[in-house]
């Protein structure tokens, strides 16, 4: 049943000792004032630990070209850098994607253990828009959505 919700596609980067990233699908925005998101990185994440460390990370919510991006950084291990064009935020210097759709610049607030993940709230400090049309992620495959 799960699999037949659309959900955006985001890479949730820091910097910790060089940059550092993930795909996360679990991302939400939480609350206007003050203004949080929420995102759930799994347990198992080799990535998150070191964003928690550097205490500030940028949602980058992909575009619906950026599929390569999604793919890349969802594997374990390697340089998911290599390639990839990106300069850091504004207020934290975390990595900002180029070409991302939008992106949120926050502070980590709060981590709660749940299951085999865990949930975490980011306060904005900053955040952006661009252009084009977002990448989803539906039933174990990659789509876009269309007007």
């Amino acid at each position: 049943m799960l699999g037949h919700f659309a959900s955006r596609v985001t890479v949730v980067t820091a910097t910790y000792e060089g940059p550092v990233g993930f795909t996360c699908q679990a991302f939400a925005a939480l609350s206007l004032e003050p203004p949080l998101v929420l995102l759930a990185p799994a347990k198992s994440s080799t990535s998150w630990p070191r964003i928690a460390s550097a205490g500030a990370f940028c949602v980058n919510i992909l575009a619906s070209d950026q599929e390569a991006l999604a793919r890349s950084f969802s594997v374990s291990g390697g340089d998911k850098f290599a390639g990839v064009a990106w300069h850091g935020a504004p207020v934290t210097g975390a990595p900002l994607l180029e070409g991302a759709l939008a992106w949120a610049e926050c502070h980590l607030e709060q981590i709660h253990a749940s299951g085999d993940h865990e949930l975490v709230t980011g306060r904005v400090v900053s955040l952006g828009v661009g252009e084009g049309e977002p990448l989803l992620f539906y039933r174990g495959g990659f789509g876009s959505f269309s007007v």
